[in-house]
């Protein structure tokens, strides 16, 4: 769904009515800005709030001031949306709570939480409604957050770590920064994403290029691997070298799959000795002589690879095939 763009700031304010139609006008302004929700305040008379808004390139930037008041979004209210983003929370003034993907949180002032419209939720501003919402496309956050399903509803620290920079820096933008920027769109909404990440600590998704790219060195350190492991001795910078690639990427691809180089290594070398211990056309061959075929000269070291992957020695594997 592609994100909403204007290149104004939008405005809608409750001092537009009369006081007794101002909650009324308030749910239909937030339904606009944002999402159908459904809205109650403790405050009878002196209710009144605001919102502006402003575009930064495909990421909303709400500025919303005004009364106490508990939001909720039910099973009802998704069935009327249209369209669905994830939203960044900040206040600034006082505590608040939230509730979302099973997680009951309560946020003190910069503290910061990832919100998924998609699913119910509510949050409840007992004292000010004042609050930085930074509507996000869905896919915006895929590409900065890995899992970001796990994540929603989840306070964060706004007073330490990425947590503090993260809060800092989304505290700066306003619906006027995002029409009069002063860099080019794309640099502060890339500094939102790389913060967000790290707040979470999170990878980075790879793009479909670099998973591309992944899933082929990994099939190519495999084939290597069944080419190279009668080797005695053969070490992962070997393999890495006769790929081209440094040994510490060869490390990372596997680590990313949870794979090791010794494991795969390993793997192959006692699978073709399974196979020459379950074939009489080998039986002319010793035990010895099956293990440094397939790389292990050592027969004691042999012997032992045996009984840990095949269950027993390779005599007795011979003997019960």
């Amino acid at each position: 769904m592609a994100a909403r763009t204007t290149a104004v700031i939008e405005k809608w304010s409750t001092g537009l009515v009369e006081p007794e139609r101002r909650l009324d006008y308030w749910i239909g302004a937030v339904c606009e800005c944002f999402l159908e929700m459904d809205i109650t305040t403790p405050v009878r008379s002196d209710f009144d709030c605001s919102v502006q808004r402003g575009q930064l390139d495909t990421i909303g930037v709400n500025r919303v001031e005004g009364s106490a008041q508990h939001v909720y979004r039910r099973k009802a209210s998704l069935a009327r949306s249209a369209s669905n983003f994830y939203y960044l929370l900040c206040k600034t003034d006082n505590d608040w709570t939230v509730m979302q993907n099973g997680h009951a949180s309560r946020l003190q002032p910069a503290d910061l939480v990832l919100l998924d419209s998609r699913r119910c939720y509510e949050f409840n501003f007992p004292v000010t409604a004042n609050t930085l919402s930074l509507e996000l496309p869905i896919a915006w956050v895929d590409s900065w957050i890995t899992d970001p399903e796990r994540r929603i509803g989840q306070r964060i620290d706004g007073r330490a770590g990425w947590g503090a920079a993260l809060s800092a820096f989304a505290c700066q933008l306003t619906p006027q920064l995002a029409i009069e920027r002063p860099l080019p769109a794309r640099v502060l909404t890339d500094q939102l994403g790389a913060l967000l990440a790290l707040a979470f600590e999170s990878e980075i998704p790879a793009t479909p290029s670099e998973a591309r790219d992944a899933t082929k060195l990994l099939d190519q350190i495999g084939r290597a691997i069944r080419l190279l492991y009668a080797e005695p001795g053969l070490t992962a910078a070997t393999v890495a070298g006769h790929l081209r690639v440094s040994e510490r990427t060869l490390h990372r691809c596997l680590n990313k799959s949870g794979l090791t180089f010794s494991g795969l290594l390993n793997e192959c070398r006692m699978a073709a000795a399974r196979r020459m211990l379950s074939e009489p056309r080998f039986d002319h061959i010793g035990v010895g002589g099956i293990g440094l075929r397939v790389g292990l000269p050592d027969p004691s070291h042999f012997i032992r690879q045996c009984r840990r992957h095949l269950g027993m020695t390779p005599g007795a594997f011979r003997r019960h095939r």
